[in-house]
């Protein structure tokens, strides 16, 4: 008996992936020929006399505040991510900014020289702390 629901079990399964499987073929979420690769939409056409021009990119650099240990946030945070996440944060304990900079560096493989992280730390300490950071 066990056998036989086993058997009635297995073979509604199937068939339900294959219901699910030709429902999404005929939605057209996949088709059989490209599977496996991605379909991009068709390039514009270009003229070869034509001036085209791209803008510049906007950056909006981080404000942050001027003082010992600025450039380095500003060279080793701007590796993995915008300096200006310092600034998002709310006012940290100086315990929590030497471990957020460790993390970086253990983590997430940030890579920075020890005085150098010793020297963001000072800086992150000495203007975002909730003592001494100003709105």
């Amino acid at each position: 008996m066990k056998k036989r629901v086993l058997a009635i079990f297995l073979v509604m399964s199937g068939l339900m992936l294959v219901v699910v499987v030709f429902a999404d073929l005929k939605k057209g979420y996949y088709r059989p020929a490209e599977l496996g690769s991605l379909r991009q939409t068709a390039l514009i056409e270009l003229s070869p006399d034509s001036n085209y021009q791209v803008s510049t990119y906007p950056v909006h650099g981080a404000d942050l505040v001027p003082g010992d240990g600025r450039q380095e946030v500003q060279t080793y945070c701007n590796t993995c991510h915008s300096p200006i996440y310092v600034t998002m944060q709310p006012p940290l304990p100086a315990a929590t900014w030497e471990a957020e900079v460790n993390k970086m560096n253990k983590a997430y493989g940030a890579a920075i020289p020890e005085d150098t992280t010793q020297k963001i730390i000072r800086y992150l300490q000495a203007h975002y702390t909730v003592e001494n950071r100003t709105p």
